[in-house]
């Protein structure tokens, strides 16, 4: 007589967890569009039918995994959150926020929810301390130095620069403050 297996216990919970781990990985690395729900599948070890199960598609767990990164630093005058910033992107390259800023995506709801954390975790806190020190054009000036900041970014990772991709992040930490400061600079003399 076959001997009576037990059903494996599925734990949701943790297969989430993965799927939310691997889309991150996978969305950081080569964006949303070019992201499978088999790889993230394959990634995380669940199948992935189950991301329908669990977020409802491929564009609302790429919205789950922005939503898990939501905690919001400093602006970006500030050096320590600079700093981070530069370490992040110098570590993992640009993730699927600031990739929002330069690409569409093909999925209009992650394209929504990119440009919806960009402007949450790097326009809004800059915007605010620059209106709060007075600048008339905080809105368009905070815009324009996230822009800068993603230039910088992406230049060095492409390596169509060569000093800038060979400077160390200690080399280009001064530049990079300076670069943004210059801005603030600005709004206090005009």
């Amino acid at each position: 007589m076959p001997k009576e297996t037990t059903p494996r216990r599925r734990d949701s919970a943790a297969s989430r967890e993965r799927l939310l781990s691997a889309a991150g990985e996978l969305f950081a690395d080569r964006g949303f569009d070019r992201t499978s729900a088999r790889e993230i599948g394959e990634r995380a070890g669940v199948d992935p039918t189950m991301i329908a199960r669990y977020f409802g598609g491929k564009a609302q767990l790429f919205i789950a995994v922005l939503r898990t990164e939501a905690d919001i630093p400093a602006d970006l005058l500030d050096p320590d959150r600079l700093t981070a910033l530069l370490d992040r992107m110098d570590r993992h390259g640009p993730g699927p926020v600031i990739q929002a800023g330069i690409r569409p995506y093909g999925d209009a709801e992650a394209q929504a929810a990119a440009r919806a954390e960009l402007q949450h975790r790097l326009v809004a806190p800059l915007r605010e301390r620059l209106a709060r020190e007075g600048d008339e054009q905080a809105d368009l000036r905070a815009e324009l130095l996230v822009a800068a900041f993603t230039g910088v970014i992406l230049s060095r990772r492409s390596g169509a620069f060569e000093h800038l991709s060979g400077a160390t992040a200690d080399e280009l930490l001064p530049l990079l403050r300076d670069l943004l400061g210059a801005g603030e600079q600005r709004a206090h003399e005009g």
